[in-house]
């Protein structure tokens, strides 16, 4: 198994867009986005790598199609 990419939030968040989610609300550090009934959210700290779970959960939602 390949090693996961480190993205920033910013990379994370110019993702998720193009596969069809859109930016509902965000709350404190957080941003959260809806796709139907998925919500992905992403924590949003500037200058910070995210951690690589939600890196995981950021692919893994934009490679499962509904």
């Amino acid at each position: 198994m390949p090693k996961l990419p480190r993205l920033t939030p910013q990379e994370a968040e110019s993702m998720l867009p193009k596969d069809g989610y859109e930016f509902i609300r965000s709350k404190g550090g957080h941003r959260i986005y809806l796709k139907g009934t998925r919500r992905m959210v992403i924590p949003y700290h500037s200058g910070k790598v995210l951690h690589p779970k939600i890196v995981k959960q950021v692919i893994n939602a934009i490679e499962t199609k509904e």
